[in-house]
């Protein structure tokens, strides 16, 4: 049994300060911790949390009701040291998801005038961008429902959007909008996301929302998986916490944010949180380093027949493979500010991808591929060409995404594509094979940059390695990229 250190939460919250929309694990065991414990530092606090769940899980929020909206955060250093961290900010859970009727409350509580930051952990499908452009994609069915119904928006940027014109309407300055996603440039996406919709509705709003709205942007960093019944049954065996709110995660946390607030904010930098001026460098390399690693563990190591990061880390030749990844192609595309070592941080992720104590699915990571590929690892890719170096280690990941995404894995059993483009892969699946198939995927602009799509030498590269994934195996493959680093 683990040494279990139980953090009970202390102190009033006063106020509701800031609005979250997106009430998942992430949330609760990140964002959520860092104000707990700045309000178990201050002893009372005027930034509590309303959250927002868009999705269909109301069943999270009438938990959290019911606990008056306290759960609990499991934080595991390793199989034997384990924090249990009570939370006590969320203040007011809504849904506003199919079904729900909560939507006026939600842009209420948006309009008023305490709340003064609003938070996202909506996925990078959320913000209804093209991923390889960055631009609204205006043809979206819930895109084009906001632009026809503004007050009765759908998506996370249209409901910001109607907060801030209501708070513009009755003269209450705008709020801070900071992005919690994996994207690059973040912040600036959130802005496109949310004054390209301002633009298709109302010239005026757009200027205002582009002239009085902060977007800063921020890196998160904390490995938390899925909850499943293995996890709570885990939970209530090991911690006696019997939580059906409560979330698993490592111990690790980091949070960089650009300070741009406005209106205020937390003094978050006692809690350790990084406040800088220029959130970029930190982004990318976290986007190349850690999930990109991610995202090749899950695609090659789905293949290989891996269920999880943990079991992935211990095969040796992925575990080579993944650090070859980021020392031969992640970290020569990052240019970080001084103090910042490149190899610590390779050897420190590779020691958090093998901890045992989370069991971090990679059918959750290899989700919405389409939308994370470009950040994790296409730009790195274009930029690794322009400098005339070597794609291997990416190029095989892409081989492996689209063989993923359109074959049944080892043992012939088949999975649910869980992608936005899902119904496109199928289709191209069933019209193409073998070097026609990887065209046709290289070919889909909402995925590949233009500029790399049209890129010889990347498409040799991803053609070779699909090539060799069909003809010899991946675990021929990856033994192949061990003995030879």
């Amino acid at each position: 049994m683990p040494i279990v250190t139980r953090v009970p939460s202390t102190g009033p919250v006063r106020e509701i300060g800031i609005v979250h929309l997106g009430l998942g694990a992430f949330h609760r065991a990140h964002q959520a911790v860092y104000l707990q414990r700045h309000l178990n530092r201050q002893g009372e606090s005027d930034w509590g949390l309303c959250s927002a769940n868009l999705r269909s899980n109301r069943t999270l929020v009438d938990q959290l009701r019911e606990q008056d909206g306290r759960y609990h955060v499991a934080e595991y250093r390793d199989r034997e040291q384990v924090t249990l961290r009570e939370i006590g900010v969320v203040r007011q859970a809504l849904y506003v998801g199919e079904g729900g009727d909560e939507l006026p409350v939600l842009l209420q509580r948006m309009t008023e005038p305490q709340t003064r930051i609003v938070t996202l952990t909506v996925t990078e499908k959320g913000y209804c961008l093209n991923p390889a452009t960055g631009q609204l994609r205006t043809e979206d069915p819930a895109i084009v429902h906001d632009i026809a119904h503004p007050q009765a928006p759908r998506t996370a940027p249209g409901i910001v959007l109607e907060a801030l014109r209501r708070r513009r309407a009755a003269g209450i300055p705008a709020f801070t909008v900071l992005c919690c996603d994996n994207m690059p440039d973040n912040g600036q996406r959130t802005r496109q996301a949310v004054s390209g919709l301002a633009a298709m509705q109302d010239a005026g709003l757009a200027q205002w929302v582009n002239e009085h709205v902060a977007f800063p942007g921020c890196m998160v960093d904390r490995i938390v998986p899925a909850m499943d019944g293995e996890s709570f049954a885990r939970l209530e065996q090991q911690l006696d916490c019997h939580d059906r709110a409560a979330v698993v995660c490592e111990s690790f946390s980091q949070w960089v944010i650009e300070d741009h607030f406005p209106l205020g904010r937390p003094d978050w930098e006692e809690e350790g949180v990084q406040m800088v001026d220029d959130v970029r460098p930190f982004e990318t390399m976290k986007l190349r380093m850690l999930n990109g690693s991610h995202s090749l563990l899950a695609y090659v190591g789905l293949l290989v027949g891996h269920a999880s990061v943990f079991e992935a880390m211990n095969d040796a030749d992925l575990a080579r493979f993944i650090e070859r990844y980021m020392t031969q192609e992640a970290a020569p595309t990052l240019d970080m500010p001084a103090g910042i070592d490149l190899v610590r941080y390779a050897h420190d992720l590779k020691a958090r991808f093998a901890n045992d104590s989370l069991q971090h699915r990679l059918r959750q990571i290899a989700m919405d591929g389409s939308q994370k590929l470009p950040q994790r690892w296409l730009l790195g890719a274009q930029q690794l060409l322009e400098d005339g170096r070597g794609i291997a280690c990416t190029a095989l990941g892409i081989a492996a995404w689209i063989h993923y995404c359109t074959q049944p894995l080892p043992g012939g059993s088949t999975q649910a594509i869980d992608d936005p483009l899902s119904a496109t892969f199928a289709d191209l699946a069933g019209r193409f094979e073998g070097a026609s198939l990887v065209d046709a995927f290289l070919d889909l602009d909402e995925v590949f940059p233009a500029a790399l799509s049209a890129h010889e030498a990347f498409r040799a590269a991803v053609h070779g390695a699909y090539s060799d994934l069909v003809r010899v195996g991946i675990s021929s493959l990856l033994h192949t990229f061990a003995a030879h680093p």
